[in-house]
C-alpha cells in the first residue's frame, strides 16, 4: 500500500513538474559595438493580478551586492494580444506589470561592458554573459524550466559555449532558475580543446574554450597544463564529480578588454585575464585554472549550508568561507607543484606573501576565521566610497584559510595522515550526496578521521579562536626553512614617494608614534627623505631599538615625533636543500603525492 501510494505521489509530482511551462528568452547583439544587447522574455500565464519581475542583486560565487538593474533600460511589456501593459516601479530592482493576461512578453535593452566572473560584456569581440547580470526573472516562476535562444553574430563567426543543455540549433535549456543563473555563457570566435577522463567507469569530457588571439601552439601548450591540473585534482578526491551531461567546460577570455577574475560554477568556470597566453598568460593564468576547477568539488558540491539556496535578491553570508575558499586556495599552488607545473622551490617561495599577510596582521585580535568569512559581503568585489580600516581589521578568508589548510595538512602528516584523505571524507559524506554542511560537520568529520583530541585542538584554537600554529615545527617536518631577520629594522611605514600610502598597522612603531596614512615624511633624524635618500637608505646605519626623530607634514602643518625601531617581523620560507633524507622523503610525499 505504501509503495503504491509512493508511486502515485511521485507520478503526480512528476506530472506537475513536467507540466510547467518554460520561461523563454531570446537575446540579440546587433548593437554590440555600443555594448548593448536586446533581450525579450516570455513569462507564461500568471494567475495573479500583477507580475513581479526583477534583476538580481547578487551572483553565484560572489557574496556582495551588485546592482545589475542599473544597466537595464527601455523596458516594455505586452500581453498575448499585443497590448502594452502598465509597468509600476516600487523599488530600484523590480518592475511590476499590472493586470497581465495570459503569457507576458517583456523586452529591454542591456548595457554590458565588464568581462569578468560577475558582470557581462558585449562588444564586437564577444558576448560574455553572466546570467544574473543579463536576464530579468520572475520570483514566482523561479522553479520553472528555462529555455533560451542566443542569436550569435554570424558576421563575426561567433559560436556558443555554455554548461546549459543543448536543445536544438542555438537554443539551450535549464531545469530551473538556480541552474540557469549559475550557467555563464561565452559567445565568440573561440577555439576549443578537449579530452576525456574516466571516473567510476564513466567518461567525462573536459573542454577548454579560449577566446584569445595567441598562436595555436601556445594554446596546445597551455591545454597540456590544464590537463595536468585536472588529473592532479582528481587525484586529491579520488574521482571526478558527476558532471551534468557528462561535461565540464572552462570558459577562458584572455583578451585586452577583460578584467582579471575567476568564478566557479556547477559544471563550468569563468576564467578572465587581460593577459593573453602570448603576453604572460601561459605562465601566470594557470593558477586561476587550478583554483576554480578545485571548486567543482569544494563549494559547488561540498557546499556550505549557509549558501543554500543561493539568494539572488540579497547579499549571501557564510562563516565557512575559510574552508570553501581558503582550503581551495591552499590547494591552488600545491596542485601546480604536484602536477609538475611549479617547482618545489617556487612553491616554497609562493607561501611567503600570503603567510606574512595573515600572521603579521593585527586583525586577528578582532575576528577569527569564521568572522572573517562573515565580512565577504563587504569585500568580495563590493564597492564603497568611505575609507575603511581593513588593513587593521580584516584578513582575506582566502588567505587565512589557505595558511590554516597548510597547517592542518602538515599537522596531519606528523600523525601519518594527510589533508587529501580528510577532503575525501568530507567529499564522500557531503559532496557526493550533495548534502550541505555546517562548520560543526567539518569539526565532526575531522574528529572521525584524526581523533577527537586532534580535531578539538585544531578547531578550538585556530577556527573558533585566532591562535597561530607552531609553523616552525611544521615546516621543519617537511624540510622547509622558516626564519626571521632579527637584525633588520622595521618602522611600520609603507611609503609611496614620501607619503604614507596605507593605513598604519596597529602595534607597529609608526602607529605608536602617531603617524597615519597620508602623512608626508619630510626627514628622518634631520636627513631629508627624497628620491636620493629613500627611507631604506636613511635607515641603513640604524639598529633595532634605536630611537629616531621623524619630521612629517599633515594637513599642511609640519610636525615632529619620535619612533623606536623594532626588528622586521617578516618571515622567510624556503626549501631546505640540506634537509635529512628522512625529511626529504616526507616532503616528497606531500609535494608529489600520487
Amino acid at each position: 500500500m505504501k509503495k503504491t501510494l509512493f508511486l502515485i505521489t511521485s507520478l503526480f509530482i512528476f506530472t506537475c513538474v513536467t507540466a510547467q511551462t518554460p520561461v523563454s528568452y531570446n537575446i540579440q547583439f546587433e548593437n554590440a559595438v555600443h555594448h548593448e544587447a536586446e533581450v525579450s522574455v516570455v513569462f507564461p500565464n500568471s494567475n495573479s493580478d500583477s507580475l513581479h519581475i526583477r534583476m538580481s542583486r547578487s551572483s553565484p560565487g560572489r557574496y556582495a551586492l551588485h546592482e545589475f538593474a542599473k544597466n537595464v533600460y527601455g523596458v516594455t511589456a505586452l500581453n498575448e494580444k499585443g497590448d502594452t501593459l502598465k509597468i509600476v516601479r516600487e523599488n530600484p530592482y523590480e518592475w511590476v506589470i499590472v493586470a497581465p493576461e495570459g503569457a507576458t512578453t517583456v523586452r529591454y535593452t542591456l548595457f554590458a561592458n565588464r568581462g569578468d566572473g560577475t558582470y557581462s560584456q558585449i562588444d564586437e569581440t564577444h558576448a560574455h554573459l553572466n546570467m544574473p547580470a543579463t536576464f530579468m526573472y520572475a520570483p514566482a516562476l523561479f522553479d520553472n524550466p528555462v529555455q533560451i535562444t542566443f542569436h550569435p553574430r554570424e558576421d563575426l563567426d561567433w559560436k556558443i559555449a555554455t554548461q546549459l543543455k543543448h536543445k536544438t540549433g542555438n537554443t539551450y535549456t535549464a531545469p530551473d532558475f538556480q541552474y540557469f543563473m549559475d550557467s555563464p555563457t561565452e559567445i565568440s570566435d573561440y577555439r576549443k580543446r578537449e579530452f576525456t577522463v574516466t571516473s567510476n567507469g564513466k567518461d567525462y569530457t573536459i573542454e577548454f574554450v579560449l577566446h584569445d588571439n595567441s598562436p595555436e601552439t601556445l594554446l596546445d601548450q597551455y591545454f597540456e597544463k590544464v590537463k595536468k591540473v585536472v588529473l592532479a585534482e582528481k587525484n586529491v578526491y579520488g574521482e571526478l564529480p558527476d558532471y551534468d551531461f557528462g561535461k565540464y567546460t572552462f570558459l577562458a577570455c584572455y583578451v585586452d578588454n577583460a578584467s582579471g577574475d575567476g568564478m566557479e560554477h556547477r559544471n563550468s568556470t569563468i576564467l578572465t585575464s587581460s593577459r593573453s597566453l602570448e603576453e604572460g598568460g601561459l605562465e601566470r593564468n594557470i593558477g586561476t585554472v587550478s583554483h576554480e576547477f578545485f571548486h567543482s568539488w569544494n563549494v559547488e558540491r561540498i557546499r556550505p549550508k549557509t549558501l543554500e539556496p543561493f539568494d539572488f535578491a540579497n547579499a549571501n553570508m557564510s562563516g565557512a568561507l575559510w574552508f570553501a575558499e581558503g582550503f581551495t586556495s591552499y590547494y591552488t599552488n600545491l596542485v601546480l607543484c604536484r602536477a609538475g607545473i611549479m617547482s618545489p622551490e617556487d612553491y616554497a617561495k609562493s607561501l611567503n606573501g600570503t603567510f606574512n599577510y595573515v600572521w603579521n596582521s593585527p586583525a586577528r585580535a578582532f575576528f577569527n576565521p569564521i568572522e572573517m568569512s562573515y565580512q565577504a559581503p563587504f569585500v568580495d568585489a563590493a564597492t564603497s566610497v568611505d575609507p575603511v580600516n581593513r588593513g587593521n581589521t580584516f584578513i582575506s578568508y582566502y588567505s587565512y584559510g589557505s595558511v590554516l589548510g597548510l597547517a592542518l595538512d602538515l599537522s596531519l602528516r606528523q600523525n601519518g595522515l594527510n589533508l587529501d584523505d580528510y577532503m575525501k571524507k568530507v567529499w564522500q559524506q557531503y559532496g557526493v550526496k550533495e548534502e550541505p554542511y555546517t562548520i560543526d560537520d567539518l569539526h565532526f568529520t575531522l574528529s572521525m578521521y584524526a581523533g577527537k583530541a586532534f580535531a578539538d585542538d585544531f578547531f578550538n584554537n585556530y577556527i573558533y579562536k585566532s591562535k597561530m600554529p607552531d609553523y616552525k615545527a611544521l615546516f621543519e617536518s617537511v624540510g622547509f626553512e622558516f626564519t626571521q631577520d632579527k637584525e633588520k629594522t622595521f618602522t611600520g611605514m609603507v611609503l609611496n614617494g614620501n607619503e604614507i600610502s596605507r593605513n598604519v598597522k596597529i602595534g607597529t612603531p609608526a602607529y605608536e608614534a602617531g603617524l597615519e596614512k597620508g602623512d608626508l615624511i619630510l626627514a628622518i633624524n634631520d636627513i631629508a627623505i627624497d628620491k636620493t635618500n629613500t627611507l631604506d637608505k636613511v635607515l641603513e646605519n640604524t639598529n633595532v631599538g634605536d630611537n629616531i626623530t621623524v619630521k612629517y607634514k599633515r594637513f599642511g602643518e609640519e610636525k615632529t615625533t619620535s619612533l623606536t625601531l623594532e626588528s622586521d617581523p617578516t618571515y622567510t620560507i624556503s626549501l631546505d636543500k640540506k634537509a635529512k633524507r628522512r625529511v626529504r622523503k616526507h616532503r616528497d610525499a606531500w609535494l608529489h603525492q600520487e
